[in-house]
């Protein structure tokens, strides 16, 4: 792979992890309770509330370390596809006074779709272990 779109990878890995890894910090710091009550009023189920901030706490930092990323990156897509058609979507693209628009979530989901396609190469830990297990092999089938 190229090493230019390899290090583009790597900087939407760690904007991207950080991004969702401080929002569900964020979730339990603000009290995980009323995140929980604010997603059944919006017809979701409280316990996604716990299911999300996990997610995004937890997979934030896995993103940022290269492990599960394209999985990772599909669930953080999934997430930002129901904030978005859910949540943001009447508020329009900037938004207004009284709500925030719907631009931050067309990025994240436009990030994490890129890495959700092309997974994650350099400084990674997953294919660090990859290599690891399969060695030469491994950095075949990379090149096929």
């Amino acid at each position: 792979m190229n090493r230019n779109v390899e290090i583009g990878q790597l900087i939407l890995r760690i904007g991207l992890g950080l991004t969702f890894m401080i929002h569900g910090y964020l979730k339990f710091a603000g009290g995980i309770a009323n995140v929980s009550g604010w997603f059944e009023s919006i017809s979701l189920p409280g316990f996604m509330a716990y299911v999300v901030a996990l997610v995004e706490l937890i997979g934030g930092f896995a993103v940022i370390l290269g492990l599960g990323t394209r999985i990772i990156s599909a669930l953080f897509t999934i997430i930002m596809l129901v904030a978005l058609f859910k949540v943001k979507l009447a508020a329009g693209f900037t938004g207004s006074a009284q709500a925030a628009g719907y631009e931050l979530e067309i990025v994240l989901l436009a990030m994490s779709a890129a890495l959700a396609f092309s997974g994650s190469q350099l400084l990674s830990v997953e294919r660090l272990l990859l290599k690891t297990m399969f060695g030469d092999q491994f950095e075949d089938r990379r090149a096929a």
